[in-house]
Order: structure tokens, then sequence, then C-alpha cells
């Protein structure tokens, strides 16, 4: 069961618990009911009850949050110890550029320059927003789509720094839908590309994860929020998309998908705080 679902349990036991209570006050003071062990064993359910979920409810957030904070802290530092050792390749490099240029090979120095300005190119990208965590996570996703190959291409247009959810939900969100736009991409010939675009319009930030994977069929868009439903191969699938939904539904927001035979896109919004 959801969160929200047993926050509203909660809230309906509570509910029941004060309206019983009220009644029960009334109607002794009125002399129209009069004390039982009935109405004690009734008033103690409710009470024993509201308590029991009071508990489950605080151990799932504490759960969740902590699974989220791990998770987060993990990825801040993988982009520690990646950035430390970028620092330390950089400084090598300079010297050999530095070597080039001293000896006139300005060819060389140029030719050697080109794939050390897109690596920082690509690191400078994953860092334009505001909130570390999600930093963190895009340049890792990124590092693991170019250990296999596939071109993983950012476009960022807002620093996030007006979110209204946690910044690990957002990551949370983000991270299943890249991982889909990847698989979806990793058995095919050719190019295999995905990009994510991030900006803000008025009140709501605005996600798109697009890949040039195979078309996914309209009869089977309509089922992929649907919980177990997948596409994939295998096992463990099938849950990813319908927890993304329902985190965005909860959180005030909307996803939809588009797919055509040259492109997959899945776009998410977020309310903004202005």
């Amino acid at each position: 069961m959801s969160l929200r679902k047993l926050a509203g349990l909660l809230v309906l036991v509570e509910g029941l618990q004060f309206l019983l209570g009220a009644m029960v006050l009334i109607g002794l003071q009125c002399g129209m009911i009069f004390y039982t062990e009935s109405i004690l064993e009734v008033s103690l359910s409710l009470v024993l009850l509201s308590s029991l979920l009071s508990v489950v409810v605080l151990l799932s957030v504490t759960r969740y949050q902590n699974e989220s904070y791990q998770e987060s802290m993990r990825n801040l530092e993988n982009l520690n110890n990646r950035l430390r050792e970028q620092r330390h390749d950089y400084l090598n490099q300079i010297q050999v550029v530095h070597g080039l240029l001293e000896l006139g090979e300005y060819e060389e120095a140029r030719a050697y320059l080109d794939p050390v300005f897109k690596a920082i190119t690509k690191v400078s990208s994953a860092l334009r927003t505001a909130q570390p965590a999600v930093n963190a996570l895009l340049q890792a996703k990124m590092e693991e789509a170019e250990r296999q190959g596939i071109n993983f291409y950012l476009e960022i247009g807002t620093l996030l720094d007006g979110l209204l959810v946690e910044p690990w939900e957002l990551c949370k969100i983000m991270a299943n839908l890249i991982d889909n736009a990847v698989t979806a991409v990793s058995g095919q010939k050719g190019e295999r590309r995905v990009v994510l675009q991030l900006r803000e319009f008025g009140s709501v930030y605005e996600c798109s994860v697009k890949n040039n994977g195979p078309c996914i069929p309209r009869e089977q868009q309509r089922l992929l929020f649907t919980r177990g439903y997948t596409t994939k191969k295998g096992e463990g699938h099938g849950m990813g998309l319908a927890i993304v939904e329902a985190a965005l539904r909860e959180a005030g927001g909307t996803i939809e998908v588009e797919s055509g035979e040259e492109e997959t896109c899945f776009r998410f919004t977020l309310p903004r705080r202005l």
C-alpha cells in the first residue's frame, strides 16, 4: 500500500474516532445513551487501530527517506570522486598541451584539445542546476550511458531553485525514465541517442527524456503506466512507470508519452515555487 493510501486510511480512522467520541460525549451529557462496555471496546479498538496506522506510516516514511538519502549521497560521492579524477587528468593534459605549444606543434595541440574540450563541456552541462543531488544523478547517468556506447545529451534550461518536492523525489523519477530510455536503445544498431531536456515555463518545470529506440505502438502507450505492465523481456520489470506516474500525480505533476518511428519522448511536469 502506498504512503498516500496509508495516510488517507489514517485520516479516515482518526475522523471516525473523533466522530464517535463526540457522539458518545454528547449522548452521555444529554442522557440519551448510557455508558456500556461495548462503547469502551469500540473506542479502544479505534484508538489502537489509529496508533497502529500511525506507526506504519511513520516507519514507511522513515524507510523511504533513508533510502532516498542514501541514494543521493552515493550519487554525490561518485560525482565528487569523478571531479577529483578529472581535475588530476586535466592538469596532466594541460602539461601535455603546454609542451606541444613550446615545441611549436600547434596542430597537434589543437587535435589533442578537441576530446578534452568535449569532456569538459559534458561535465559542465551536468552541473547547471542548483540541486547537487540532481547534478550528481545526471553526471552518473551520462557516464553510464557513455560506457555502453550511447550518446547522452543534456539540455538544461533551469536552475531548479523553486522545487516544491524533495530533490531525491525528482531524482527517482528522472532516473527511472533515463534507465528506460537507455534500455530502449541498447539493443539497436547505428546511433543510439538519449536526450534529456529540463526547462521551466511559468509555474511548472518540464522535463523531457527522449530516445531514438523502437516505436511504442499506440495501444501499448495507454497501458505503460499500469502497474505490472511491461514491454521488456525477463523478470523484475513492470513497476517503474506506474510508480513514476503515482509519484507525479501525488506531487501535482503530469506525465505523457509520444512515440513515433524516429523518436520516443516521455515528458513530465512538476509545479514550481514562483
